[in-house]
C-alpha cells in the first residue's frame, strides 16, 4: 500500500480538484483513485484533509432525470409540512423544532 502525497492547503498542483471543486466545475470523480490530499491546519485539532482526484480524468456529471426531479421535490416538499398542524410552513420545517414556528412558539404569536 503506498501513502498519498500530502500537500499544504492551497499548494495542490495544477490538475487536481476536490471534489467540490471537480462539482463545480460540471464534473465528478468518475470512479477514479484519490491521486493526493490537501490537510489545511485547525486550531486545537488535527488538519482539515480534503482528497485530490485528476481533472483530466473526471467524468461530466450525470444529468438528473425525470424521476429524480419528481423525487426530491416531493422529499423537499414533505420537509415543508408541519408533523404538528399539518400545514404547508412555506419554509422547510428547522430540524432544531420539529415543527413550524407557530407551533414552537404558540405564546409568541398573540403578541403580534
Amino acid at each position: 500500500m503506498s501513502t498519498l502525497p500530502v500537500y499544504s492547503w492551497r499548494l495542490a498542483p495544477e490538475g487536481l480538484a476536490t471534489r467540490r471543486q471537480l462539482r463545480a466545475a460540471g464534473l465528478r470523480p468518475g470512479g477514479q483513485d484519490v491521486v493526493a490530499q490537501v490537510e489545511r491546519p485547525r486550531y486545537r485539532r488535527g488538519p482539515l484533509v480534503a482528497f485530490l482526484y485528476r481533472i483530466e480524468l473526471a467524468l461530466p456529471v450525470r444529468p438528473m432525470t425525470e424521476a429524480k426531479t419528481a423525487a426530491l421535490a416531493k422529499a423537499n416538499t414533505a420537509r415543508r409540512i408541519c408533523p404538528e398542524c399539518r400545514t404547508d410552513a412555506g419554509y422547510v420545517i428547522p430540524a432544531a423544532l420539529g415543527m413550524c414556528v407557530p407551533c414552537a412558539y404558540p405564546e409568541e404569536q398573540h403578541v403580534a
